[in-house]
C-alpha cells in the first residue's frame, strides 16, 4: 500500500472518530442534567447487566486505570450505590453489586439513553436502521482485537443477501488477488441460476449468522443428476479457525445425501489454503487439476470430490 493510500484511510479514520464523537456528546448531554457522569453510568450499567463482578474484571471491561476505578467504587459505596462481598474463589478479591438505591439511580439514566437513541433511529427508514446497526457490528468486529466465538447459525439467505455475498466475494477477492470482473459475473450467474430454479429438494444455499451478522456461505448445486456442486465457499476472513466453514461444509454433505447425491464436489484456486483445508478435512480428495486463464490470473484449478 502506497503511502498516499494510507494517509487517505487514516485521515478517513480521523474523521468518521470526530464525527461520531460529537454525535455521541450530543447523545449524552443529558448526562449533565444528572449526578452522574459519563464514565459513572458506563460503570452502573456494567454492573446493572450483569452478575456481580470484581473490580479487576470492571476495569478490564471497560479499560479504565484501577486507581481511578476503586476511587468511583469508593464513592458508590458511600453513596450506597453498590455492596462488595468477599470472592469465594479468591479471599482478596471483593464481588460488586448494585444494591436497590444503585438500581432505582441507574434505571431512569438508562430509560433516557434508549429514548434518546430511539429517537435518532426514528429519523431513518427501517432499511437504513438495519445498514447502521450492521456498520457498527462489522466495526465492532474488526477492531475488538479477539477472535468472536458467539455461537453461529446456518439460515436460508434472505432478501438482497445472495446480492450482497456476489458483491462482498468479488470486492475481497479482487483486493486481496486481483481478480477481475469475469469472477463477479461467475458468482452473479451461480446465484441467479440457482435462484431461478428454486429447487429446495436439489438445491440449497445457507448462510452463517453470528451475532446478528453475515459471516458465511454455501451453496450446493445440481451438476448432475448423481453429483452436487459446492458453490459460493466463503467465510469471512477475521472468523476463519473458528469452525463455521466445517459447519458450512458437514451442512452441504448432510444435504446431498438427502437428496440422493451419490458425489460433492468444490471447484478452488490452489492459492486459496481455506477450502483446500476444510476439503481435506471433509474428507474429499484431490481429483485433479488444471491450469487455467480465470479471472484476468493464470491459476492452477483443483477439483475436490467427496463420495457420499
Amino acid at each position: 500500500m502506497s503511502d498516499s493510500e494510507a494517509l487517505r484511510r487514516a485521515q478517513a479514520v480521523r474523521h468518521f472518530n470526530r464525527f461520531y464523537t460529537q454525535h455521541i456528546g450530543v447523545l449524552h448531554e443529558h448526562l449533565a442534567k444528572s449526578e452522574f457522569s459519563l464514565t459513572e453510568v458506563r460503570v452502573l450499567h456494567e454492573l446493572f447487566r450483569g452478575r456481580a463482578q470484581t473490580a479487576s474484571v470492571l476495569g478490564r471491561a471497560l479499560g479504565l486505570d484501577s486507581g481511578y476505578l476503586s476511587r468511583l467504587l469508593t464513592s458508590f459505596e458511600r453513596r450506597n450505590l453498590i455492596t462488595r462481598r468477599p470472592s469465594e474463589l479468591d479471599a482478596r478479591q471483593s464481588l460488586i453489586a448494585l444494591t436497590e438505591l444503585g438500581h432505582a439511580a441507574y434505571g431512569p439514566l438508562d430509560t433516557a439513553a434508549i429514548e434518546e437513541v430511539s429517537a435518532v433511529l426514528d429519523g431513518l427508514t427501517t432499511l437504513s436502521q438495519e445498514r447502521l446497526i450492521s456498520a457498527m457490528q462489522v466495526i465492532e468486529r474488526l477492531l475488538g482485537g479477539k477472535p468472536r466465538h458467539e455461537l453461529v447459525t446456518l439460515r436460508q439467505p434472505r432478501a438482497g443477501e445472495c446480492g450482497w455475498l456476489v458483491q462482498r466475494q468479488a470486492q475481497w477477492f479482487a483486493a486481496e488477488f486481483g481478480w477481475d470482473r469475469s469472477f463477479e459475473g461467475l458468482l452473479a450467474r451461480i446465484v441467479a441460476d440457482y435462484t431461478l430454479r428454486n429447487d429446495p429438494v436439489r438445491e440449497m444455499c445457507w448462510v452463517a449468522e453470528q451475532d446478528g451478522m453475515v459471516v458465511g456461505s454455501v451453496c450446493v448445486v445440481a451438476v448432475s443428476t448423481t453429483v452436487a456442486g459446492m458453490r459460493l465457499l466463503w467465510v469471512e476472513p477475521d472468523v476463519q479457525r473458528l469452525g463455521i466453514g466445517t459447519q458450512l461444509v458437514s451442512e452441504c454433505v448432510r444435504f446431498a445425501k438427502r437428496a440422493g447425491y451419490t458425489t460433492l464436489t468444490l471447484t478452488t484456486a490452489s492459492m486459496l489454503g481455506e477450502p483446500r483445508r476444510l476439503c481435506e478435512r471433509a474428507g474429499f480428495r484431490l481429483a485433479g487439476t488444471t491450469a487455467e486463464r480465470r479471472f484476468g490470473k493464470d491459476l492452477t484449478i483443483e477439483r475436490w470430490e467427496l463420495n457420499l
